[in-house]
């Protein structure tokens, strides 16, 4: 009977076993079928590279990182490396790389130079501009920006360099899968020099509420 039991625990284990090791090499390795390590771009870690603007992925909501992949592979989201990585990637392996990098803990970032409350990019990360009707980026984000659910990602954190160039895409409507349009409609009411304040003020953030800068 011990036995059985056994064997019925490793029968219902081996499908999980492999699932997690399919997600780690597709990280680390990719898939053989055009995929490249995810790891080769976004870091062993998940955490990104700040200087080249490659976005952090560890921590991300797994959903969120899905529909990600899966409109880069349908093209509702433009980027000349990442579309044809989506489509080599079949659907089953979208969905256990996100979930991977979801369950990774999000890396802390370098250290960064404490910037002023009552600046620019806080302001409007925390307050808005309702002048120019523009609510608060923390009001769909979360505090100090840490993500909400699966429409609204982690803005702490992630590199300056690719918050900015994310709102520049919102704002050229180069990029298009925003629930509502609502990033399309709020970037066109910030300035460059909007941009790179709000992108430097969230890199600068920490990940989640319990960390320091």
């Amino acid at each position: 009977m011990r036995r059985l039991a056994v064997t019925a625990w490793s029968v219902l284990a081996c499908p999980l076993v492999a699932h997690a090791t399919t997600a780690q090499a597709l990280a680390s390795q990719g898939n053989g079928h055009g995929v490249p390590a995810c790891q080769s771009c976004h870091g062993a870690d998940g955490g990104g590279q700040a200087a080249a603007g490659f976005p952090r992925l560890a921590g991300l909501d797994a959903a969120y990182l899905r529909k990600q992949l899966a409109d880069y592979a349908a093209g509702t989201r433009l980027h000349a490396v990442m579309q044809p990585i989506a489509r080599a990637l079949s659907a089953d392996e979208r969905a256990a790389v996100a979930g991977y990098y979801a369950q990774l803990p999000a890396p802390r970032p370098p250290a960064a130079p404490k910037l002023p409350a009552d600046g620019p990019g806080a302001m409007l990360a925390m307050r808005g501009r309702w002048t120019d009707r523009v609510p608060a980026c923390e009001q769909c984000h979360g505090p100090g920006g840490i993500g909400v659910g699966a429409h609204f990602p982690p803005l702490a954190a992630q590199p300056a360099a690719y918050i900015a160039a994310q709102l520049t895409a919102w704002q050229r409507g180069e990029r298009r899968n925003d629930p509502l349009e609502l990033m399309r409609h709020l970037s066109r009411a910030l300035s460059a020099q909007d941009i790179a304040a709000v992108a430097q003020w969230f890199a600068a953030q920490p990940a989640t509420r319990g960390d320091t800068p």
